[in-house]
């Protein structure tokens, strides 16, 4: 049904429901699963001596937490018998998803819904962003309550 399945993860209790139910639906269907990552390139580290890359300076690297993150939920993904592909991007989370599934032509999004009621959604959240924006199918996972 779905051969590519993209959740996103700030390493939150309710982005760890999301990639929960992604692994599960992942695992169930056979589908690659892709965890994607963003932060803010100006958290990021530069590396002395690299060659010329963003902007005028060397290329920016993900930072250590955000890092840790990624490889922590990886790991909990592989420890359910699922293999995945990690993405960390710089920029806006919603975007960073939405450019993930394009680019792995995926059939299916997985967001979870923090953000999808009160002030974050007039101002935007990334659930609402994402389900704007998608050109796939987007799973809106309940997070509400979760710790």
């Amino acid at each position: 049904m779905y051969q590519s399945i993209v959740v996103g993860t700030d390493g939150s209790p309710t982005a760890q429901r999301a990639v929960a139910e992604a692994t599960r639906l992942s695992k169930a269907l056979g589908s690659e699963l892709h965890l994607v990552a963003a932060y803010d390139p100006v958290r990021g580290v530069r590396v002395e001596g690299s060659p010329e890359g963003v902007g005028t300076g060397s290329p920016v690297l993900p930072d250590s937490e955000v890092q840790t993150i990624v490889d922590a939920a990886a790991a909990t993904i592989r420890m359910s018998g699922v293999d995945v592909k990690s993405h960390t991007r710089t920029g806006d989370p919603a975007g960073a998803i939405i450019a993930v599934a394009e680019q792995e032509d995926a059939g299916l999004i997985v967001v979870g819904s923090c953000g999808m009621h009160g002030v974050k959604r007039v101002l935007g959240s990334v659930p609402n962003k994402v389900a704007h924006r998608a050109r796939c199918n987007v799973m809106i996972v309940a997070t509400e309550g979760a710790g």
